[in-house]
């Protein structure tokens, strides 16, 4: 991992993949996606950016941000919205992963891995794409039938915009094609 590159570009779109440490199940939660909205309000109040689209399952988040024209640092975004995340879940009562001594003398808790997995969306198709595989998440890892059952999904907000029909995701053709996608933080 020493030799990894990240991407980033002003004004681009990213697919992001963040971890719970030890794939821990405390996310597709009411508490936790009250965390997560937060912690994004906390972020975005600090360093702009939209939110495209996002999914929360029980170990892992995905996302896609849209950064400003003038900017590409969505590391130092993931940075405040973890630790945000972090303090807000640890006062409420949420949990976290044992913690090793040398983890705690770098501030470090047992809430999120220490790395995350993006990928710079090169194109509309590309996007798309990455919207469909967000979205169709759950269904993939078997918490639900149908996407639309999933309730920690930006995709009720898609469906309300009119950009999917209701029954999207109960038939193989509207998934057809997301095995290509790569997601190597999943």
């Amino acid at each position: 991992m020493s030799d990894y590159r990240r991407c980033y570009v002003p004004g681009g779109s990213y697919f992001f993949t963040v971890v719970t440490e030890r794939r821990a199940g405390i996310l597709a939660n009411d508490k936790a996606r009250d965390c997560l909205r937060e912690a994004i309000r906390h972020c975005r109040q600090q360093l702009p950016f939209r939110v495209d689209a996002l999914v929360m399952l029980p170990d892992h988040i995905h996302a896609i941000w849209t950064l400003p024209i003038v900017d590409c640092d969505y590391s130092k975004r993931w940075g405040i919205v973890k630790k945000h995340f972090t303090q807000t879940w640890l006062a409420s009562g949420g949990t976290e992963q044992s913690v090793t001594a040398s983890r705690l003398r770098y501030r470090r808790r047992g809430i999120w891995q220490r790395r995350f997995w993006e990928h710079a969306l090169r194109d509309e198709r590309d996007y798309q794409n990455h919207l469909d595989y967000l979205h169709f998440n759950p269904v993939k890892h078997g918490l639900v039938k149908h996407v639309i059952d999933w309730p920690y999904s930006s995709f009720h907000h898609w469906l309300k915009q009119g950009f999917y029909p209701e029954r999207w995701g109960s038939r193989i053709e509207d998934y057809a094609g997301l095995d290509s996608i790569q997601c190597t933080g999943e």
